[in-house]
């Protein structure tokens, strides 16, 4: 192997990171409740993008530290409520939501995030929209 392709290879490992695309991106939640006359369509910002992962076919000849797998994940985020319009009054009628301040790359956090990838779910309303 050349010392140029060692030294780009070596270089990647290190600040493959910094190259990310992980950021907040806009995103539409539909929010309706089975009580409640009408949908709400909920502008909010989520974490979505690339990070750079590492091939674990080399798992032999690279520390364990350079095979993570990682996801683009909340860095900050805080919690906004909006209220879903046409509820009785004896449904509670509103909606917490996450939104995303800032994002990374790193490890999935079931606390606060679905790590596991379901079939994929329509997002839209079946109901009028407010």
């Amino acid at each position: 192997m050349s010392p140029f392709f060692l030294l780009s290879l070596l270089f990647g490992l290190t600040f493959g990171q910094t190259a990310s695309l992980c950021a907040p991106s806009e995103y539409i939640i539909h929010v309706e409740k089975r009580e409640c006359t009408y949908c709400l369509a909920i502008n909010t910002t989520i974490c979505a993008g690339f990070c750079m992962t590492r091939d674990s076919n080399g798992k032999k000849l690279l520390l364990k530290s350079a095979l993570s797998q990682n996801v683009c994940t909340y860095k900050e985020m805080l919690y906004q409520t909006a209220l879903i319009p046409g509820c009785p009054l004896h449904t509670i009628p509103y909606y917490s939501y996450p939104v995303a301040v800032s994002c990374k790359c790193g490890k999935c956090n079931t606390d606060y995030s679905d790590c596991v990838h379901e079939k994929v779910r329509t997002n839209y309303c079946t109901k009028p929209q407010k």
